[in-house]
């Protein structure tokens, strides 16, 4: 049997700022239609920032969709469509936590939420790490921690580290050294 949906058609329901939602109606594979209510998104990257020591910087921010401050990994969306995922990395990754780094690592891909959004994260592991001062845009409120591997894999454990992207890039690093 095939999977695939064929678009029947598509209108745009809200333009914003940092994203659109779609309404499609798609013939499914049986021949019927449906509609899919679709979060377009412009993608992100996500960094995982690891000093000579073997520390992983993560970051604190209010998330107002859930109410609640996530500990997460240095991440941002896409100024363009077209932008590259490496030079959003690293431009997040300074504005957020004042890092550069020499040395970058690509993990991948995600996709998030597919049953609703097309946002894809692209993970991305940073090395050689040197501070050079931060610089958050202005609606952005964030504090910076360092922990170690075991520190992160508790509380990822414990469940106060619960964002997907985070826990995502750090599993994909540590099969990353196994592997290597």
């Amino acid at each position: 049997m095939k999977l695939m949906e064929q678009e029947v058609s598509k209108e745009l329901i809200f333009k914003g700022k940092i994203l659109n939602l779609e309404k499609y109606n798609v013939r499914l594979p049986n021949g019927n239609i449906s509609t899919r209510e679709v979060v377009d998104n412009p993608g992100a990257v996500a960094v995982l920032p690891i000093d000579e020591e073997g520390y992983i910087y993560f970051v604190k921010q209010y998330r107002f969709p859930i109410r609640e401050v996530l500990i997460e990994i240095p991440a941002g969306k896409f100024d363009s469509p077209n932008e590259d995922p490496l030079e959003c990395g690293k431009r997040e990754l300074e504005e957020e936590t004042g890092l550069m780094a020499k040395e970058w690592i690509y993990l991948g891909y995600i996709y998030t939420t597919p049953g609703f959004s097309n946002e894809k994260i692209h993970l991305y592991v940073a090395k050689n790490l040197h501070n050079v001062g931060s610089n958050p845009d202005d609606d952005e409120f964030v504090e910076v921690f360092k922990f170690n591997v075991y520190e992160v894999e508790q509380m990822i454990k414990n469940g106060k580290i619960t964002d997907a992207k985070s826990i995502c890039a750090f599993y994909r690093y540590k099969l990353y050294t196994q592997s290597s």
